[in-house]
């Protein structure tokens, strides 16, 4: 598997199609993981919805992907290197979306055979955790299966209480027994995510690190408005229905208050009709999706990010916001209290009710130190996050296995 003494791995990273939201996690472990691999392989794929936004998804995963091809044959040992995108129609029955994922699932195990022969470790990523098929084959092949989970697919079916995501939190349950290695972000979340039985095969690494050229401080937190913001999807895990039920809490002990909801996601028209009934339009801005580049912009205007979620692994916004010097407000719950320490590198809340996050934010805005704060938070993610400790914490994980 490693390369004689110079510890170079034959690794693929699979994931199920993705939504945009999973775009920058994949690119920061295909940026890792291509670093200390000789053969690296990636499948993955889009979610087709809206043919526009489906063009646009294709467009920008192609050029993700794309890029470590270029890479790779710019460096004087060039490696070999192949990319698979795959297309996965959503249907609206139950019984077609199980048909229908289950054919993604063929389509995905195809591409894994044509490498298993060069190929040793297979990290299943973003979704891959319900990749009953491939992972079969890639046990079947003796060859080693690792599964790298970026959230808990059992939380976010209680939160969604949808059908199929519970039949993929059943297939979880099955390929976490298969998997020689479930790498984690945090020992938190052994406890949390109830993976106590699986606690011998269990490492903890997470793919998240930060431009600091891009995500800087532009603006000074005391030249900034009374802004108050929401990044991330628009769905019921994410506790974001909770946010904008506060926010006429808020505004009856601050109405100079200001509020950004940026995002994309099923609750979308749910939040546009609240808003409307409650006439809002004026206090809140929908931004919609907001591309990765332009969120610095966002950030540096904000003086408070709240994540009021129900599950998470290791929020990227959560990070991407301390380095803006954007103090965050969040749920103790998956690797945020690795990072936030309450009154120190920002502000954990009890619970994401609509009465605790409306209490919590002005409890934030009104703490004496909150520049101090911003600082701290900024320093803990500039020593933390880099590329090169992230390129370290993997090459060992890899080395483990």
């Amino acid at each position: 598997m490693a390369m004689g003494g110079s510890n170079k791995f034959n690794v693929a990273i699979v994931t199920f199609p993705l939504k945009k939201s999973g775009f920058t996690p994949l690119e920061n472990l295909a940026d890792i993981v291509d670093l200390i691999s000789e053969n690296f392989c990636i499948v993955s794929g889009i979610i087709l919805g809206d043919r526009k936004e489906a063009y646009t998804d294709r467009r920008e995963l192609t050029n993700i992907l794309e890029k470590r091809k270029r890479l790779s044959r710019s460096h004087i040992n060039s490696k070999n290197i192949c990319v698979y995108i795959i297309e996965h129609k959503p249907r609206s029955t139950k019984l077609t979306r199980i048909i229908n994922y289950l054919y993604t699932q063929l389509k995905i195990t195809h591409a894994v055979v044509k490498n298993l022969k060069k190929i040793d470790l297979w990290i299943f990523f973003i979704g891959g955790e319900g990749l009953l098929l491939p992972i079969l084959i890639v046990k079947i092949f003796k060859k080693k299966p690792i599964l790298a989970f970026a959230g808990s697919g059992r939380q976010v079916a209680d939160a969604k209480n949808d059908s199929l995501v519970k039949f993929l939190s059943f297939l979880s349950k099955i390929n976490c027994t298969l998997a020689n290695r479930i790498i984690l972000y945090s020992p938190n979340l052994i406890k949390e995510w109830n993976f106590e039985k699986y606690r011998n095969k269990i490492l903890i690494a997470h793919e998240h690190f930060l431009d600091f050229d891009k995500f800087e401080i532009k603006k000074k937190l005391s030249e900034r408005n009374n802004s108050v913001g929401y990044i991330g999807r628009l769905s019921e895990e994410k506790g974001v229905l909770n946010f904008v039920r506060a926010i006429p809490e808020i505004l009856k002990e601050r109405n100079d208050m200001e509020f950004l909801i940026g995002g994309d996601g099923q609750l979308r028209g749910e939040i546009e009709k609240y808003i409307s009934g409650k006439n809002l339009n004026d206090k809140v801005k929908l931004a919609g999706w907001i591309p990765h580049e332009k969120l610095p912009d966002y950030l540096n205007e904000l003086k408070l990010v709240v994540l009021p979620s129900f599950t998470e692994g290791l929020p990227n916004i959560m990070l991407e916001a301390m380095a803006c010097g954007t103090p965050v407000l969040a749920t103790p719950v998956g690797a945020i209290p690795d990072v936030i320490t309450d009154g120190e590198t920002g502000f954990i809340m009890e619970n994401n009710s609509p009465e605790c996050i409306a209490r919590n934010v002005m409890r934030a805005l009104k703490h004496p130190n909150l520049e101090r704060i911003a600082e701290n938070a900024r320093a803990l993610v500039e020593r933390e996050f880099t590329y090169e400790k992230a390129v370290e914490r993997w090459r060992g994980i890899l080395k483990t296995i």
